[in-house]
């Protein structure tokens, strides 16, 4: 069953028109467990057109979490007049009886959002939104103490909740790259959907998996030792063994002969050294301390 502006129907019990006779029930009544947003409007009301189907949208989308109680000002002067509703649309959020948040005026949905996720919260629930993040949090958790199936099975059903989370899009790519299926990655990135294709954690997710495939070609790490150390001006040999030693876990020794590179000859290669020493960067986390102190001695040898 679809609305007039083909929308789903409301579900009845989160969605509902309330009258001066049922606002006690439907309103203060039912606040007391769970908050309700009352959307103050009228049908000759310009701005509530549009302000009432998102406000629908947001609280539908909160599955639950709140409700929703529309309230024709018209038919209902007593309560608008208790209340002292001045102009509308006029938007109110009860709990425990009381009003606890509210806002008048059309805004903008961004802000519709944040609304009713701090009614929600004030309530004491979670957001379907934080809950997602909460479980992104759980899988990051899983992968990082090696079990990476259950994490591409976490992150995958997260994405079926939010096909946009650009978190469990990242985490996706990054499990199966754990798993070592690097063509199931890639495949992963590529389909990424165009509104998280820019996104910090795609980009982070793609350097990752560029190191991933250098790592499959990268040779014994004593050869390369031995080759740097019979010439310390063998560039490509010394960006060889920064490509093994980062698949080896050194990051940070990765980082300082990609320094010396750039130290030695910056333009080497189109500036080899440097690209790789930012896909380094680029992969891991801002707050991590090889990233920092690299970033810092590169900084200082460009603006040196």
């Amino acid at each position: 069953m679809m609305d007039i502006i083909g929308q789903p129907a409301a579900d009845a019990d989160l969605i509902k028109d309330v009258s001066e006779a049922t606002f006690m029930q439907d309103v203060v009544e039912a606040s007391q467990d769970t908050p309700v947003i009352v959307d103050f409007w009228a049908p000759w009301c310009g701005p509530c057109k549009t302000l009432g189907p998102q406000l629908e949208a947001a609280v539908t989308a909160a599955k639950g979490a709140v409700k929703m109680a529309k309230v024709n000002v018209d038919e209902a002067q007593m309560i608008a007049g208790q209340l002292q509703i001045q102009s509308i649309p006029t938007v109110y959020a009860f709990y425990k009886g009381q009003p606890v948040d509210g806002f008048q005026g059309a805004v903008p949905q961004s802000e519709i959002e944040d609304f009713v996720a701090r009614v929600i919260k004030a309530g004491g629930g979670t957001s379907p939104a934080e809950d997602l993040n909460s479980a992104v949090e759980a899988a990051e958790e899983m992968l990082a103490e090696g079990a990476a199936d259950d994490a591409a099975q976490t992150f995958a059903a997260i994405l079926e909740e939010d096909p946009n989370h650009a978190g469990a899009y990242g985490g996706l790519v990054r499990a199966h790259i754990a798993l070592d299926d690097l063509e199931q990655a890639e495949g992963i990135l590529n389909g990424a959907p165009a509104e998280i294709s820019s996104s910090p954690e795609l980009d982070a997710a793609a350097a990752q998996l560029e190191l991933a495939k250098q790592a499959t070609n990268t040779g014994p790490l004593a050869e390369l030792e031995a080759a740097v150390a019979a010439d310390e001006n063998d560039h490509q040999a010394r960006l060889d063994l920064a490509q093994a030693m980062y698949a080896a876990g050194d990051g940070e020794g990765a980082v300082e002969h990609l320094l010396t590179i750039f130290r030695k000859d910056r333009e080497w290669n189109d500036g080899a050294a440097k690209a790789q020493l930012f896909t380094i960067f680029e992969a891991l986390k801002p707050d991590d301390p090889v990233a920092l102190n690299g970033r810092r001695k590169l900084s200082s040898m460009i603006f040196a």
